[in-house]
């Protein structure tokens, strides 16, 4: 008996600790309902975590790690937000053991769809009448980037939002707004009305003198294409800035 108890004792010191990772079942190895795939099928997409919706892009894990616990770490990675999951590059995700560039390109793509989805949604059904409804539109695109982006909001007639779009990116000190090309977007979208965006990373809510002096600029020729400049929002991690409710427009 003493014989066998060593025999099997030496069976898993030469196995090393790949034994103690085994105990970990590997996904195929789980009850179906507990399968991100089957689960989905069994109790529908609602049912799933982030993480096990992850996994399922992501198709397999490494080595000691399911792809269920390797959606984790990418989540744990990014704060366990969507946003900022969705913000990472292909560069980002090689830091990751498990994660090539196919698996990264899966998630970006499916990230973007969301994005896009909620977008056209939002496009053509949404009135934004207060600064904070245009707040709430934009952040998502906004919010925990570390340079500076310039989007504009496109409005209707009935201030429902016909599309927005981003029109320039830059450094962590600012970014270029071309006026020309603001306002041919808004006639080709016919649109009536813009609000203007732009985020400051380093998370200041005060307008700067360029600010003030682009929004003066965007207001003038808006009135001579009669297309109205209705705000100017300045998004940080923290909040916003209203133009409009500082009765700087």
């Amino acid at each position: 008996m003493r014989d066998f108890v060593f025999s099997a004792y030496l069976t898993i010191v030469k196995v090393g600790t790949m034994n103690y990772f085994d105990l970990k079942l590997s996904i195929p190895n789980w009850q179906d309902e507990d399968k991100p795939r089957e689960k989905l099928l069994l109790k529908g997409r609602n049912s799933l975590t982030d993480a096990e919706l992850i996994a399922i892009l992501l198709g397999s894990g490494i080595p000691g790690e399911s792809a269920v616990e390797l959606a984790r770490r990418l989540l744990i990675a990014a704060n366990n937000s969507l946003v900022q999951l969705s913000n990472l590059e292909v560069k980002d995700f090689r830091r990751f053991k498990g994660v090539g560039p196919a698996k990264a390109v899966t998630i970006m793509a499916a990230l973007e769809l969301g994005r896009r989805r909620k977008d056209a949604v939002s496009a053509g059904s949404q009135r934004l009448l207060t600064s904070d409804e245009a707040y709430h539109v934009i952040r998502g695109d906004l919010e925990d980037i570390p340079h500076e982006e310039f989007w504009v909001l496109f409005l209707n007639k009935a201030n429902s939002m016909i599309s927005k779009k981003c029109i320039s990116k830059g450094g962590v000190g600012g970014t270029v707004a071309d006026i020309k090309i603001i306002f041919k977007q808004a006639i080709d979208l016919l649109a009536s009305a813009i609000i203007l965006v732009h985020n400051h990373p380093s998370g200041n809510l005060k307008p700067s003198q360029s600010d003030k002096e682009l929004t003066r600029k965007m207001k003038q020729t808006g009135e001579l294409m009669e297309v109205i400049v209705l705000d100017h929002l300045i998004i940080t991690n923290n909040g916003y800035f209203s133009f409009s409710d500082h009765s700087l427009l």
